[in-house]
């Protein structure tokens, strides 16, 4: 029996760092329709959605050709925003939430991280990790590192370097803003008690792993560049443009 698979891209209007992000352009296209047409091309996504709380955000999704719903404004993160959107799509056994301002995601890395999820049932949330670049800082604490075991399962995330250099340099591992969700799992995400964990790293990821979820690590080889600033769009423009994409 195939697996029915929600693609979920959370958009949101409001940002501290970066108002209108989805909106801004790269090319002729917006960030929200490059993140669209490029979760498409994955192979194991059945359905999927875009989900924001602006009307300019649906209205362009709509005018692509893509599928938008509208969420409450009232949301505190994205995962919130998600849980909405299972309510009205019932029907779908694993969620995937793939973060809306990756204009270039690659289905590798979307399939890579479902094939890992639907390799463990058993296992409630899948995520991907990718080793650091040279040119990267570990000790930078906007790029949260993970450790996993020898079978793939997280074991921490943190801003911090981790682990230790006490004797040796390790592999760092930056880990990648993508899951994949068994839904019942996710319905009940909010219920979980209050992390320590969470509160100290500002991590949403932490609350689950803190309370014996088990989430696997999908190691993709690289990973495309997110957008944080309008700086950073300007790096994945020059990139795009390398590329001969626009």
């Amino acid at each position: 029996m195939t697996v029915k698979v929600l693609g979920v891209i959370p958009a949101r209007y409001a940002s501290t760092r970066f108002p209108a992000k989805p909106l801004a352009l790269i090319g002729n296209k917006t960030m929200v329709e490059w993140t669209y047409l490029n979760s498409r091309k994955s192979k194991s996504i059945t359905h999927l959605v875009v989900a924001t709380d602006d009307e300019r955000i649906h209205q362009t999704v709509v005018g692509f050709g893509g599928n938008s719903v509208m969420t409450s404004p009232n949301h505190e993160t994205g995962t919130d925003r998600i849980i909405e959107v299972c309510h009205l799509f019932p029907e779908y056994e694993i969620i995937i939430n793939i973060q809306g301002d990756e204009p270039g995601i690659e289905s590798e890395l979307i399939d890579g991280v479902l094939d890992n999820k639907l390799n463990h049932r058993n296992w409630e949330m899948a995520t991907a990790a990718v080793p650091f670049l040279e040119t990267e800082d570990p000790k930078d604490p906007n790029k949260v590192k993970v450790v996993f075991d020898r079978t793939g399962k997280a074991n921490y995330f943190s801003r911090s370097p981790i682990p230790s250099a006490f004797k040796q340099t390790p592999t760092y591992f930056r880990h990648l803003g993508i899951y994949a969700y068994e839904k019942k799992f996710l319905m009940g995400y909010n219920e979980l008690p209050s992390s320590d964990w969470e509160k100290s790293e500002s991590l949403e990821q932490l609350r689950a792993l803190e309370n014996g979820t088990n989430i696997g690590v999908y190691l993709a080889k690289h990973a495309s560049l997110g957008v944080d600033s309008p700086a950073d769009l300007n790096i994945v423009i020059e990139d795009f443009k390398k590329k001969g994409l626009i």
